[in-house]
This record gives structure tokens, sequence and C-alpha cells, in this order.
């Protein structure tokens, strides 16, 4: 199915929702504790409200409107507000720095600004002495001496002028300006028009198994193509979307909404297994054997019944004793987990598809708005260890050396005043060249191995790929985070950052005392547990893939540190110009 009239462009879809199934609750968000809902009419009519204040501050066709918020109602509301009038969404990762927000203010020559609350209107104000362009900000939280959003509503709306200006914005236009700030160099605009996203959403809708009566919750950035991209999709389905208040309530409010579809990354569902087998870890005899057993029946878990008779009822069992728990501490409902971000670990992929808990792996870039390929239950549609089948209409081509070349109606329109770059990702026909290295498997599942820069050559000529090292090191309940190393070196090693609070508790458990973080890693009894760890892991790998040496880190890898993105991928490049003495130590050591 292609484009349909009703959905060519971003601002059609909550009008499509209205008109074909309108929700009570299309959004909510928890103020002071508690749910405020908004239906699919009362979004309409804010989003009107906001766009004719907008065009009475002389916002307009083509000019830029930043919003550097959590995830929120009103992020969507003044979304749709800007789209409408064909002025384009300029979205900031709340966590860059200010030098960041500067470049992006002046490279994309934002006019006018909206943050949620006053760290974020603070880093904003900085920002904006050096940015000519941004007139004013607002906020969603009322603060003193700000502007507050309220103020733009005008609650005589001018829907004239409104429908003008929608019936003159084209599904090919600029809809909006992501940023990627990468693991190297200054931010790049990612250009994606109205058909870039909504292409994506309708060819995704068949992949989501869910309808109207379903209920969503939303804790992934909005200013993330991945997350922001699923928000049309709810729209486009009816499903009703309940924002997360924070990273920290996101368990408590999975449980409360009990929702049937949510996205989440890699790491949040390695967070959430290790908290499910650490509650296996407390039980005491038959009990904990029963628990133990079920994990391992999950680990051999194949779809559709791959196994035979004898597997399955093995699994109905450990499902039926064990795993319904499971299931009830995600609200009970869930029928699909997206997936994406980052290479997702096969064994987890298995333990929660056999527990009833369907997570489906997928694969995108911003450059391609984002879904290239994802997993479905339906229609024979799930490979565990790939990213899926490509969603249709989206060309997908394994080149010589391996990487993935991309075509469709999702990839960019470029990057945002610089051609140079363009010309370098989009070859003279069309194919977008991503920088994985991948194969497809069977023909039709797309199975991402590493990235192409990320590989590296060690002294001896070996090529080695750290990302399927690390997934599968990121494993060990020892270990939170983990870079391979050892490019032009005579054999890889690794940075290892401990998952502190397992690490402490089984110092407590062995009676191992320390002071601080410092005192632990260096001590003797903590180094030789993460050695046998490492020696066992290694048994999976090559012997030129090994990891021969490691050294424990007191800190973990952040956002605000400069050594991961904000969609948390490592920054190889500042990783190893920051620890570059640590790591001439582990290779001049005999």
């Amino acid at each position: 199915m292609g484009l349909s009239a009703e959905t060519t462009r971003l601002f059609d879809f909550i009008p499509y929702q209205l008109q074909q199934f309108p929700q009570d609750v299309c959004l909510a968000g928890k103020e002071n504790g508690t749910w405020r809902t908004y239906s699919t009419q009362e979004i309409l009519n804010a989003a009107n409200e906001l766009s004719t204040g907008l065009l009475r501050k002389g916002i307009g066709p083509g000019d830029k409107v930043a919003l550097i918020a959590n995830n929120r109602p009103e992020w969507i509301i003044a979304d749709l507000a800007i789209l409408q009038i064909g002025a384009i969404n300029v979205p900031i990762y709340s966590t860059i720095s200010e030098k960041d927000y500067a470049f992006i203010f002046n490279d994309s020559e934002v006019k006018l600004c909206f943050v949620s609350d006053e760290e974020l209107l603070s880093k904003a104000k900085k920002a904006q002495e050096s940015s000519p362009s941004l007139s004013e900000i607002y906020t969603f939280e009322p603060i003193t001496d700000a502007l507050h959003w309220s103020e733009l509503l005008d609650t005589r709306p001018d829907m004239d002028k409104i429908n003008e200006l929608k019936a003159g914005v084209k599904a090919s236009d600029l809809a909006t300006l992501i940023y990627t700030s990468g693991t190297t160099g200054v931010p790049k605009g990612v250009m994606l028009s109205h058909q870039n996203i909504a292409s994506n959403v309708i060819a995704s809708k068949e992949r989501l198994p869910v309808n109207d009566s379903a209920r969503g919750v939303s804790f992934l950035p909005l200013c993330h193509v991945y997350e922001r991209m699923l928000i049309y999709l709810y729209a486009y389905t009816g499903v009703s979307l309940y924002f997360a208040e924070s990273m920290d309530t996101i368990g408590a409010d999975i449980k409360e909404v009990g929702p049937e579809v949510f996205t989440a990354v890699p790491r949040l569902l390695e967070k959430v297994y290790d908290k499910i087998i650490a509650k296996g870890e407390e039980l005491g005899g038959i009990k904990k054997a029963l628990f133990f057993w079920a994990v391992s029946v999950g680990e051999k878990f194949e779809p559709y019944g791959a196994n035979g008779p004898i597997y399955e009822i093995k699994l109905k069992l450990a499902r039926k004793l064990i795993f319904s728990k499971w299931q009830e501490a995600l609200g009970g409902n869930v029928k699909a987990i997206a997936s994406g971000s980052a290479a997702l670990n096969p064994r987890l992929a298995r333990i929660f598809n056999a527990a009833n808990i369907p997570v489906l792996e997928g694969y995108g870039l911003t450059e391609t708005s984002p879904v290239i390929s994802v997993n479905q239950i339906e229609n024979g549609g799930m490979k565990i260890g790939t990213t899926g089948r490509p969603i249709k209409d989206v060309h997908v081509k394994i080149a010589e050396d391996g990487e993935i070349l991309v075509k469709g109606p999702n990839v960019m329109m470029g990057y945002y005043k610089r051609p140079d770059l363009t010309s370098e990702v989009i070859d003279e026909d069309g194919w977008f060249h991503t920088g994985d290295i991948g194969t497809m498997v069977g023909g039709e599942f797309l199975k991402i191995t590493d990235r192409k820069k990320e590989i590296f050559k060690t002294s001896g000529g070996k090529y080695v790929a750290p990302q399927i090292i690390e997934n599968s090191f990121k494993e060990s309940r020892f270990i939170e985070q983990i870079m391979v190393i050892g490019e032009n070196r005579k054999h890889p090693s690794a940075l290892v950052v401990p998952n502190y609070e397992f690490l402490e508790e089984w110092c407590k458990r062995k009676g191992v005392s320390f002071s601080d973080k410092s005192d632990l890693i260096n001590n003797q009894r903590v180094i030789d547990r993460y050695q046998r760890e490492i020696e066992e892991k290694n048994k999976e790998f090559g012997r030129w893939e090994q990891i021969k040496k490691f050294k424990l880190l007191k800190d973990e890898f952040s956002i605000e540190g400069g050594e991961i993105t904000p969609t948390l991928k490592l920054k190889r490049k500042k990783i190893l110009e920051k620890y570059a003495a640590l790591i001439d130590g582990i290779y001049s050591e005999n």
C-alpha cells in the first residue's frame, strides 16, 4: 500500500485518527503524579491554537522552530502546530552541550524555540547569546520570568489561514532537520521530508501487531527519529499513547498502563533481564531450580515450533510456572516491544520471546527515516539474530565489501548545507551507503555484523569486529559497558566498566572489603574474577579475536562525559583519546 490521500504529510496522521477512530485518550502525560489525558480532538484544537500563535509571531513556511524537551503531549502538539503551517521542526537532544545548541541554532537559523524545564531554558539562553536568528524561547513548564507556551495559544484559531498553508505543503517538502551527533565530528543536519517519514509509517504498520484498542508507553527521546516515527505510527493505528514521567519511573509507568506496545533499546532490555535474574537468585530450593530451568529452556527458543513437540511441551510448562510472572512485571498485555538503535543480543531475544514477551529487533538510521527492516511475528517474519525482512518499498543490497546499501522513499533528502557529505553517502544511482556491514540470511532476513568504520586490523593483519565481541561480553552480569581495542596492536584488549551494583553485592557475599570504586577495581580478587569471566567469554571467538588483556574503569561511559552519543553508541575515538595513557600501559606490560 502506497501513501494514501489522507496521510501524505506528517500533520495528516492526527486528523486521520479523528476521522477513522477518534480516541478519548490520544495522548497522556503525568502531571503532579496523575495522568493528564488528551482526546484526539483536544490535540488537534491545541495544535490549531498554537499554529495561529506562531503565525502571529511571524513564523511561516520554511522557518525553523527548535524543540528541546522531554517526552510529553506538548511536544506532539508543538510538532503538529509547526508542521501544518509549513514550518520545519528542529528537535534537539536535551543532553548535548551548549556549544552544540549554538551550532544547531545557527546552522539551521532557528527563529523560535520550545524547551521543557528550567535547566534546558538556561542552556538554550546561553546558546541564544551567540545565535542572532533566535528571537524567543518558550517553556512547557511554568517558570518565573520565562515565556510560557500557553501565551502563544490563540483561542480563536485562524482556520482559513491554517488550511491554506496546509494545502500548500507537499509530501516532498522538508519537514524536519535532525542533527546527528554521530560518533565523530560536528553535528550534521539530516533533512527528512514529509514523505520520507510518512512512507516509513505506512510501511511499518503491517509489522505492528496491535489495533485502535491498544495502549502504548513512550520514553525513548522524541528528538530521535526512531521514537518519533513510532509516534506517527501510533496515531495512524489509533494506539492510546502514555508518556512515561522519567527514565526512573519507566517500570512503574509500564506496570500502571499495561501497554500492548512500546519501544526499547537493548541496554534497557539488558537491565530488565538483570533485575529478573537477580530476583531468581534470591529464591531458594525447588523454586530457584525451576526458575533457572525455565531460563535454560528460554535460551534454546526458536519461533514457530521449530524445536519440535517435546521442546514445546517444556516451553508451555515454563511459561505457565515462571514466565507468566515476567509478563505481569511488564503490565501483562505486551504484544510487541520494538528494539532498535543498537544490536540486540540473540540470547536476550530468545529468552524474552520464550517468555511470551515478543521483542522484535529492527534496523535503521536517522538518514533512512529510520526503519529499513524489522522482525514481525506474522507471516513467518521472525528470525532471531537478524533484524527481519526489509519493509515494503525499501530495497537492500549488500556491496562487494559487505556494506549494506539502501534505496527507497525513506532515504533522506541529504545533509543540510552539506552537498559534499551527501554525495559521500548517496551514490549517483540513489543508493544510500549505511556504513554498516551485513548479510542477507536465507536471501530475505537482514543480519548486521558490524560498523564498517569500527572494524579494525591488528598489527598481525587480522580483522576484528568489536561490536559482536562487546555484545557477547555484555551478557555477563559483571559487565556494564565494554569497549574492545587493538587497532594496529598485537592483540585485542578491552576497557571494562563493571556493573557496580552487582559487583558490590558479589563482594559482600565473598567477604571482599573495599573503601571506594578505585579500591574495588584494584583488588586482586576482583581482577581475578573478571579474568575468569573474560576467559569464559573468549571461548566463543577465534584466537585472533580473543581479549588478551583488560582494564577495569572507575567511571561509566556517559553522554555528559562525551564517551557515548545520545543514542548510547560508543564514541570510540573520544574514549581512545581519554584513556590513551591507560591503553599504552596495557600494551607496554609484559
